[in-house]
């Protein structure tokens, strides 16, 4: 499976960075402008660029409180002309997340625009979070693919952030179920929240079940942890920590990517060339270490 991470990402073990647009039309804090949405995104997407993230994904993060499943017109139409200025911006793999759970609608924008991956907060399962009870698209969102004649990937969270499970599902079997019956190209770990990572052991655990499917660490990555979690992951997805002050509110800086993608690159070579126990592995050239 990370032949595709490898073809997609030109790395096994990408970096993805994220843009935040800022509110879009009919978000109860929209401003009134698409330029200027646009032109903080071109801001963000080059700062991440420059940085030396392996692929950028787009999110309607700050259109909160958000819609737990379809999305405004007016949100599809904004993010399709983000995202292509995006795409004709920089030379990076996009991906797109339209929050809260419309993956139907990232799903559409994907295809229409060239976008590689898109990111499903709920696949499969039933989660209780603050949009309500959000159930998986697993069933909608493959057929859907399949008709649109589309080989964009699906990232699917598990037991996503600010969510609980209906029910006593493990994590053990909620990754299992997400890859064997929702059908995910790869698998998202979070912490409890935006900012929080995932726990060294669930992404062990997740790895286990996962049983070759990428496992992306999906929040509160940082310079200082990613060592240790890139040990017991694929990939990870970032936004805070690349933030001016770590803050998620302010805009990307592109000292904070460089001094990120350099602990994560040092990881991933660490963990191609020493193996888990810090015996010396051959390296396989279809397999490079990120970076290398």
């Amino acid at each position: 499976m990370d032949l595709y991470l490898q073809q997609i990402f030109k790395t096994p073990n990408p970096i993805i960075g994220v843009v935040h647009l800022q509110p879009l039309p009919t978000s109860p804090r929209w401003g009134g402008s698409l330029k200027a949405v646009i032109e903080r995104a071109e801001r963000e997407a080059a700062a991440l660029a420059s940085g030396g993230v392996d692929g950028i994904i787009v999110e309607n993060f700050f259109d909160a409180p958000f819609t737990k499943d379809q999305v405004d017109p007016a949100v599809v139409t904004a993010m399709t002309i983000s995202i292509e200025r995006l795409m004709n911006l920089v030379a990076l793999p996009i991906g797109i997340n339209v929050l809260r759970n419309d993956g139907l609608s990232a799903m559409a924008i994907a295809s229409c625009v060239g976008a590689k991956f898109i990111r499903v907060n709920v696949l499969t399962g039933v989660m209780a979070t603050d949009q309500g009870i959000i159930e998986g698209i697993a069933h909608q969102l493959l057929r859907y693919r399949r008709s649109l004649g589309s080989d964009v990937k699906i990232f699917a969270d598990v037991l996503v952030k600010h969510a609980r499970p209906l029910g006593a599902e493990t994590l053990h079997a909620a990754v299992k179920d997400t890859i064997e019956r929702g059908l995910a190209d790869a698998v998202i770990l979070s912490g409890w929240a935006t900012g929080s990572p995932p726990v060294l052991e669930d992404l062990e655990l997740a790895k286990d079940a996962a049983k070759g499917t990428p496992v992306f660490i999906g929040s509160g990555a940082n310079w200082e942890n990613i060592s240790s979690l890139m040990s017991a992951a694929d990939g990870a997805i970032v936004a805070s920590s690349l933030k001016r002050h770590g803050s998620i509110e302010q805009p990307i800086d592109p000292i904070r990517v460089s001094q990120f993608v350099e602990a994560a690159r040092r990881s991933t070579k660490a963990k191609t060339e020493y193996g888990i126990n810090g015996v010396s592995q051959p390296k396989i050239s279809a397999h490079p270490a990120a970076g290398g």
